[in-house]
């Protein structure tokens, strides 16, 4: 019997979850849009041309962990949006495929920390869950704020990489923005923002051991150039992966003048830089410092006034002095009492004291005819 209730349990169980999985991601309505029919599932190849414009698009899915796209149309009276969703494997992964569809010119769309658009198309972040909206004329992409707080609710809130936060806002170009936790993201990267001579450094870069990699546009009155960051979990891998970055550098990219620094943790790179002084000056504002923090709880020592030192040290002799004579006075006083009362029979009994003699005479001494 208890077997058989447990065996229901469980099942039971799988049952939860399985409906769970099975729950659509995307709801039936968000504010006044309204859904047109259930959402339907694809796969990657299911995607066609529209994915198309992506280069190794498919491969970035499969290294940031894809684990489920849903598609969604909606109406708002003559208005549509259609919806797609990426469910990946946490925010980082999420973050790497949400800077991959990233692109210049587009602008952003107010939907939180991450998001984008250029009026026909919207693009965010919410979580490990990046959307796609296709967005008819009329429509517009603030009205996409329901959703998101919908899906904030089902999406995991894992901070998103410390490395997203180094790079300085001063002249970036807008959807240049790139985040690589992988080789593939890396490429794609590199691709985009025109170096695809380096694309080959994926291998020195060490993703292997827990390398990121944050990668930017800028622009500015004094040049422009390519910055590249690279985190890792220790000083110690980042300055082993340094020389590797060193050495894999193409000829053309010496020559130009690329170097690699390390602060720390943390490698840089400039690429396509038009002078050594604005590449300087973009290294010089990465939003990067280092700290030490301790565990344990610390506390400011100060020294107390001498008085007072003076005062404690005094106090606490004449206590033990005082302690030290009450104490003898009145083990004398009970030694001298019992003595008193009873002769020979506790203290100094005749039989338990040596005397210890010289000879010189003769008679022995009686160690009574001492009292």
């Amino acid at each position: 019997m208890y077997r058989i209730a447990l065996g229901c349990v469980l099942a039971g169980l799988l049952c939860a979850l399985c409906v769970a999985a099975d729950a659509p991601l995307l709801p039936t309505q968000f504010g006044p849009w309204q859904a047109e029919a259930p959402s339907k599932m694809l796969q990657v190849q299911d995607l066609g041309t529209a994915w198309s414009k992506w280069p190794n698009g498919e491969r970035v899915l499969a290294e940031a962990g894809l684990s489920r796209i849903e598609q969604r149309a909606y109406k708002n009276g003559s208005d549509e949006i259609a919806l797609r969703a990426f469910v990946l494997r946490d925010p980082s992964s999420a973050f790497e495929l949400y800077t991959f569809l990233l692109a210049p010119g587009l602008k952003d769309s107010g939907l939180g920390g991450d998001s984008a658009g250029d009026g026909k198309n919207a693009r965010f972040q919410v979580g490990n869950i990046v959307v796609q909206a296709e967005i008819s004329p009329k429509a517009k992409a603030e009205g996409l704020r329901e959703l998101l707080t919908a899906l904030q609710a089902k999406a995991d809130q894992t901070p998103l990489p410390p490395v997203k936060n180094y790079l300085p806002e001063r002249g970036r170009a807008f959807g240049s923005e790139k985040y690589a936790l992988g080789p593939e993201g890396f490429r794609a990267a590199m691709g985009s923002l025109g170096q695809d001579a380096s694309k080959d450094l994926t291998d020195a870069v060490g993703f292997q051991n827990g390398a990121e990699a944050m990668l930017a546009n800028y622009h500015g009155g004094h040049g422009s150039g390519i910055l590249v960051l690279v985190d890792y979990p220790t000083p110690q891998l980042a300055e082993q992966h340094l020389h590797h970055l060193e050495q894999a550098l193409p000829d053309a990219a010496k020559r130009a003048g690329v170097t690699v620094e390390r602060k720390a943790s943390l490698l840089s790179l400039v690429f396509a830089a038009t002078s050594a002084e604005y590449a300087r000056a973009m290294r010089d504002a990465v939003n990067y410092e280092t700290q030490v923090t301790w565990n344990e709880r610390g506390q400011q020592a100060t020294d107390p006034p001498i008085m007072l030192i003076m005062y404690k040290i005094f106090l606490f002799t004449g206590l033990f002095l005082g302690v030290a004579t009450g104490v003898g006075i009145a083990f004398g006083g009970f030694r001298v009492i019992v003595k008193r009362l009873f002769p020979g029979k506790v203290f100094d009994r005749p039989e338990n004291i040596e005397v210890l003699q010289l000879g010189l005479s003769g008679k022995k001494i009686d160690p009574t005819d001492m009292y």
